[in-house]
């Protein structure tokens, strides 16, 4: 079973990578793509560019323990980087090996706003990264899917290639890229929320200041 891990990565930081690594251990995936998007299509550009982006991942992922792996097909691509053709992508070279796409909760709420959205669930299951406690509003599209589609044994997502949805606790770190940013923009010390070696890239290329 394979995770794909989308995400603009500006830059990564130890909320993405703890993140991953946990799904990883508790879905026992073969191996966790992380998916450096070119161009969210309902969010602003990126601050730093493509390759930058790239290169940081790599960096962050270089003592990473094995099962960890870089899929750039949506920076190769350039423009707006659409899920539904990614993981259509990713389908034609995978067969039926069981997909799952990893969303945070905020993600996976603004799903109906999606580029074909539904047709997702036909190319991989959708696991969603929950925060414990949180009281889920859904839009009423998407409710019908959590019912229809819901499962809460891991082990039914290795059965079939796709459809389902499985909601996986995992230890929230409260560091989010736009306030390591600000941080920066503002002079101040992002150490410990993001590895040294990314950190250091930065500085030394002043990716974010002012």
């Amino acid at each position: 079973m394979i995770g794909i891990y989308g995400g603009t990565f500006d830059p990564v930081h130890y909320g993405h990578l703890r993140a991953a690594l946990e799904v990883r251990e508790d879905l026992e995936l073969r191996e966790l793509r992380f998916l450096p998007c070119h161009q969210p299509p309902h969010r602003p550009p990126p601050v730093a560019d493509p390759q930058t982006r790239l290169r940081m991942l790599e960096i962050a992922l270089a003592d990473a323990d094995g099962g960890f792996a870089l899929d750039t097909r949506e920076l190769d691509r350039g423009g707006p980087s659409y899920m539904v053709d990614t993981l259509s992508s990713i389908r034609k070279e995978t067969g039926d090996e069981p997909l799952c796409l990893i969303l945070g909760l905020d993600a996976f709420l603004a799903l109906p706003a999606w580029h074909r959205w539904r047709r997702l669930f036909s190319l991989a299951h959708i696991v969603v990264l929950q925060r414990p406690d949180y009281d889920i509003e859904y839009a009423e599209d998407l409710k019908h899917c959590v019912e229809e589609r819901q499962v809460t044994d891991p082990t039914q997502l290795a059965a079939q290639p796709d459809g389902m949805i499985y909601f996986l606790e995992v230890t929230q770190l409260a560091i989010a890229s736009t306030s390591i940013r600000r941080m920066l923009r503002e002079g101040r010390s992002a150490k410990y929320l993001l590895p040294d070696a990314v950190l250091e890239l930065i500085h030394r290329e002043s990716l974010y200041a002012k």
